[in-house]
């Protein structure tokens, strides 16, 4: 059995997220119409005759009730879950990988290196001699 790549475990970990929070949205979507369904059963029947009395006490009520409904679960350490998450799907490069282009790095910074220090021993300084020898 061939083994997958990083590539597609961390798209096939993407996926199970994905489907995973799109179970999670219509589970909550058929709570709410539910909730919604027993709220429209359980509201009495109004009638023409209203009390004053009844009236700011039931808006009272409702404005709470919208409150409670409003406000999101305080999920602590979420940031921290999100990017443990996030840290599972990114594709790591191998070692000999990081050897490869720390190796070529290294090796530039040679090359330039040696390119600026024959640059200034060679052209700049006898430059820079010269100049101050005619001023003399």
């Amino acid at each position: 059995m061939a083994h997958k790549s990083k590539t597609q475990r961390a798209k096939a970990s993407a996926a199970k997220a994905n489907k995973r929070d799109r179970e999670e949205r219509e589970a909550l979507a058929a709570e709410t119409a539910e909730e919604a369904v027993e709220e429209v059963v359980e509201e009495p029947k109004k009638s023409f005759f209203k009390k004053k009395e009844d009236k700011p006490e039931a808006k009272q009520q409702s404005a709470a009730a919208k409150k409670e409904e409003k406000k999101p679960k305080k999920t602590r350490f979420q940031f921290f879950k999100d990017v443990k998450a996030e840290m599972k799907r990114v594709t790591w490069p191998t070692r000999k990988d990081v050897i490869r282009w720390s190796g070529v790095v290294v090796g530039a910074l040679v090359l330039f290196g040696v390119y600026v220090a024959i640059l200034d021993n060679v052209i700049v300084t006898p430059a820079l001699v010269a100049l101050s020898g005619l001023g003399a």
